[in-house]
């Protein structure tokens, strides 16, 4: 029996493509993830503030799924980049809100410096909730690409 051909003669490969995995779907580059994932949570926690006159536990799943998020969607060779985001994702949002309206992070007679602190601090279960699952997200993408899209290499003789 011979191999399947088109029209004109030209052979038909029979294998089926290779689909990407979710762990392999990421492509876009980390200098547009990383602001993008910044302005989401920016965005989210003023709205947060002026709705609730505080940041609350709404902001930090969002800020979670951001990393989550990020750590999908950023190229494999960006990896580094979405890594060390999750930190100076929260400490640039809380810095910018900080500066503009004190007593959603902390007590409104604070300083500067004290409210972002005071901020961070009150949310530091999210932020490390969110930089372990960053982590872990681009070390199982980083172990699928080796894999051909399989968390589990294929079992050996």
């Amino acid at each position: 029996m011979s191999a399947p051909t088109a029209p004109y003669g030209a052979p038909v490969s029979t294998v089926a493509p290779h689909r990407k995995t979710l762990w392999e779907e990421g492509r876009h580059p980390g200098r547009l993830v990383a602001p993008a994932a910044g302005l989401v949570l920016f965005i989210v926690a003023v709205l947060d503030a002026l709705l609730f006159d505080s940041v609350t536990v709404a902001t930090d799943v969002v800020f979670v799924l951001l990393c989550v998020g990020a750590a999908l969607a950023v190229r494999p060779a960006d990896f580094f980049v979405v890594g060390v985001c999750p930190p100076l994702l929260m400490l640039g949002a809380f810095t910018v809100l900080s500066l503009l309206t004190r007593g959603a992070l902390a007590d409104p007679s604070d300083g500067f410096l004290q409210t972002l602190v005071s901020g961070l601090a009150h949310h530091a279960g999210a932020l490390v909730v969110g930089y372990v699952l960053t982590l872990v997200t681009l070390a199982l993408r980083q172990v699928a690409l080796k894999n051909a899209g399989a968390i589990r290499g294929a079992a050996r003789p």
